[in-house]
């Protein structure tokens, strides 16, 4: 059963941003394409019904993903964007038996992750004591973010996201500014970095600018990433085996569903380590 949030008015439960696939239509096996590779056995074209995905909205190979070629699929993360897409914008109707909600169900999916991704971040930012003095933008954001993920089905299809994701991108950047200087030191500078294959083992990375970095199969084996900025960093295949990840920014639980790890590994206590480490 989807969580129902308790949450005083203006902020968001974080346990609505995560994944509850029990109430949701498998939108994520059906909206999205994959190609096949690495990640995916076989290709599936953007609308149509995975041929793993079974008459209940469950998967039939679920508890054989990796082995069966389908790591891709314990990888992604929606944020909670299928069950409110399912359950609130559609009020319960599915695409099966309301084959009309089809389109408009699989086209404002992939917004509405968007959206709970935003909330996560802004939600994660709001926790910081160094950006006391940025709350009300903070909370602003999160208020209007939150009301665009109660729209209709035409407003969230109409709905210019790359202009609010810039907006409040800029929010999460001084966020992390913020937090980031009140580690001491001098800090690097890596957004953007092609890191793929580094060997940054036992790195000093505290505080550092990894925004959007390329850190796949790098070796972060006991790498200290505290206070790190991580948002939007591709940390695929990445060995995170003892690194401290304790306060890092923006990490996401996608992120380290895609990265190796270990039981030495320091995860932050709002994510949880993968049963595949």
């Amino acid at each position: 059963m989807s969580h129902q949030s308790d949450a005083p008015s203006g902020e968001v439960d974080r346990l609505d941003l995560r994944s509850d696939c029990g109430s949701c239509f498998a939108l994520c096996c059906v909206a999205l394409p994959f190609a096949a590779s690495a990640d995916f056995a076989f290709d599936k074209d953007a609308g149509r019904p995975c041929r793993n995905l079974r008459e209940d909205f469950r998967c039939g190979v679920h508890a054989q993903l990796r082995g069966k070629g389908f790591s891709g699929c314990t990888v992604f993360d929606c944020f909670g964007a299928g069950q409110k897409v399912s359950r609130h914008t559609f009020a319960g109707r599915d695409w099966r038996r309301h084959p009309h909600t089809a389109a408009d169900m699989f086209a404002v999916f992939p917004v509405m992750r968007v959206l709970h991704e935003l909330l996560w971040y802004l939600t994660e930012s709001l926790a910081f004591p160094a950006v006391r003095s940025l709350h009300h933008e903070l909370r602003d954001a999160l208020d209007e973010t939150a009301r665009l993920t109660r729209g209709s089905a035409d407003e969230l299809r109409a709905l210019d996201l790359a202009a609010h994701r810039e907006k409040v991108n800029g929010l999460l950047l001084r966020t992390s500014e913020r937090v980031r200087s009140t580690v001491p030191g001098k800090k690097k500078n890596r957004r953007g970095a092609d890191l793929i294959g580094a060997r940054l083992r036992g790195a000093d990375l505290r505080g550092a600018n990894l925004r959007g970095a390329l850190l796949i199969a790098a070796d972060l084996t006991r790498a200290d990433l505290s206070a790190a900025d991580l948002i939007g960093a591709d940390l695929r295949d990445a060995d995170l085996s003892g690194a401290d990840l304790t306060g890092a920014l923006f990490l996401t639980q996608a992120q380290l569903n895609a990265a190796r790890g270990d039981t030495a590994t320091r995860v932050p206590s709002a994510l949880t380590r993968p049963a595949h480490w």
